[in-house]
């Protein structure tokens, strides 16, 4: 072959490759695990290479870690290659069911009369009994059984069980958990089929569809509600309950010190207490109390009242603190930490404010994106532009009031209301974990009905897999016990595979995040949810294709025809 013919086809061999991937269908095996492994990798290398962009102490450690980075995440038990294994395995292995199923149909002659004697032609008949959800379930089950199989073989994954840290995909599996058992839920009962409901009018089906969204997004707010309680005072009380990261992002996002947050920790242990002058540190608060330009005194429960009345007055006369008559423990300002003063509300107000913009950073993303890859041109418009604003404001609020309301709520109960009404107890109650704590704990969830209803039940989503991590013992999570690792490996198969069942039969059971990766991953982006988005229309979804081919008629009906 000559030079030029070579360099011919080298030349053309892209254009061969597009045309070979054009020529397959957007289902088949082939195209889901070129889009699962590139969503995949984006998702791991971006998060591992972003430092590198960011931080110069990062770019200080060379090439040679970026190397390491790139070596582990193109690894064949890397995260994108065992999800691509989970994913489009299951796909690939209902394909060739389908064609064993046709073979084996062409070579008994579709005769299945006889009955099955040995165990083999048993198996092979109770597999040809099942119907098509159940098949595409067991191929995504055992799909999913290698994906975590090649996850779990990766060496971090085998350290964790000696160095005292929980499984590195644990939070992968609580993710998969809540997605699947939201489907779950939405199809048993937000979601009836077509056929539960074939003899209403078309009115009355609206109205069953305007209650159970209803009931949807209350239900929605409940959980958000219940999980933000759990969330917030397991970040006070028990922060190795919850993922390092989203302890580090709440920390900031609180911005309290912690200092005051190991004084509160300490009153739970009984290692701080006004009612016995103790604190261990013994300068705990007072150097926090120096920090912010007060007198060391105000931060030192040997000297605080621990109790309201006339002699917490005299005290706070004696130490020159004002606006806490009748009232015993810290004063505001020490607990604001030098935000607003002594004012109560000015310190909430701020930081609602400071809040607000930092969520307008964090949401801005989250409602543009989706826009810039489906139909970025709408962003154009006008009205497409204020709907978008107006929707990351109302996010941002939802974010500010979720922590303002948690400072107004502490304030109210050891300052401005309860603790006023009922001096004669203790401030280690009012700032217990079942005093002010408690209280801002239990409001700040309410504020999600700011939200508008679709993202009630996206935020219900991304709490709960964290707050059902906080009600497990992190003793036993951290422990890589064997009960552990089967707890989460079967997690993560029956999650999985549920989720992979959704997308194919019932993909109006998932919502948010699930349903348009999915939609994406398992149809491509020719599917009619990702049409409808680019277009901005409400075409009617893809028609979900064959999982099988019909079967080859019998002899005996051909003969009566």
């Amino acid at each position: 072959m000559k030079t030029s013919e070579i360099s011919k086809r080298v030349r053309e061999a892209p254009h061969d490759l597009a045309d070979f991937l054009h020529a397959i269908p957007d289902d088949h095996p082939l195209q889901i695990a070129l889009r699962t492994y590139t969503l995949a990798l984006s998702l791991a290398l971006g998060p591992a290479l972003l430092p590198f962009l960011a931080s110069p102490k990062a770019r200080a450690q060379g090439f040679g870690r970026v190397w390491y980075i790139l070596k582990r995440e193109f690894s064949v038990n890397a995260f994108a290659s065992a999800i691509t294994v989970g994913v489009a395995g299951g796909a690939a292995i209902r394909r060739v069911w389908d064609h064993w199923e046709e073979a084996t149909q062409r070579a008994v002659g579709g005769d299945r009369s006889d009955v099955c004697q040995d165990a083999t032609s048993k198996v092979r008949a109770w597999l040809a009994s099942l119907k098509d959800g159940q098949k595409i379930f067991l191929s995504n089950g055992l799909s999913s059984t290698l994906a975590v199989a090649l996850l779990h073989s990766r060496r971090r994954h085998a350290k964790s069980a000696w160095v005292g840290r929980p499984s590195p995909t644990l939070d992968l599996s609580f993710l998969l958990l809540v997605r699947a058992m939201d489907s779950l839920v939405q199809l048993v009962l937000f979601k009836p089929s077509e056929g539960s409901e074939p003899h209403l009018p078309a009115t009355v089906k609206e109205e069953q569809k305007a209650v159970r969204r209803k009931w949807s997004t209350r239900l929605d707010a409940l959980v958000v509600w219940a999980c933000s309680a759990r969330i917030m005072w397991c970040f006070l009380y028990k922060p190795e309950s919850l993922p390092r990261s989203y302890n580090r992002w709440i920390m900031t996002l609180a911005n309290i010190d912690p200092r005051v947050l190991a004084a509160l920790r300490g009153i739970r242990a009984g290692s701080f207490s006004y009612r016995k002058g103790i604190s261990a540190p013994p300068d705990l608060l007072s150097s926090f109390s120096k920090d912010l330009g007060y007198p060391a005194a105000w931060g030192d429960p040997v000297q605080l009242p621990a109790y309201g009345g006339p002699q917490a007055d005299r005290v706070w006369k004696a130490l020159a603190v004002t606006g806490r008559d009748h009232l015993g423990g810290l004063p505001c300002e020490i607990v604001h930490g030098g935000i607003g003063g002594g004012s109560c509300t000015a310190n909430a107000a701020i930081r609602g404010v400071q809040a607000f913009a930092e969520a307008v950073a964090l949401y801005l993303p989250v409602h543009v994106l989706p826009i810039i890859l489906t139909r970025p041109q709408s962003l154009l418009a006008v009205p497409k532009l204020l709907s978008t604003s107006l929707s990351v404001a109302r996010s941002a609020a939802f974010l500010s009031t979720f922590v303002s309301s948690i400072w107004l709520s502490v304030c109210l109960t050891r300052t401005l209301l309860l603790a006023r009404l009922f001096p004669g107890i203790s401030h280690d109650f009012w700032d217990g974990p079942f005093g002010c704590t408690f209280a801002g704990s239990l409001i700040c969830g309410s504020s999600i009905w700011i939200e508008r209803g679709r993202r009630r039940g996206e935020m219900a989503l991304y709490v709960l897999p964290r707050a059902i991590r906080a009600c497990l013992p992190a003793e036993w999570l951290k422990s890589g016990q064997k009960s552990v690792r089967w707890a989460e490996r079967l997690m993560f198969i029956l999650s999985l595979s549920t989720l992979l069942t959704a997308a194919i039969h019932r993909p109006d059971t998932l919502r948010g995040l699930s349903r348009w990766t999915l939609a994406f991953v398992m149809k491509g982006p020719n599917a009619g949810f990702w049409r409808r988005k680019r277009l901005g229309t409400n075409a009617p979804p893809t028609p979900a294709p064959p999982t099988r081919a019909p079967s080859p008629p019998k002899e005996d009906t051909l003969s009566t025809a």
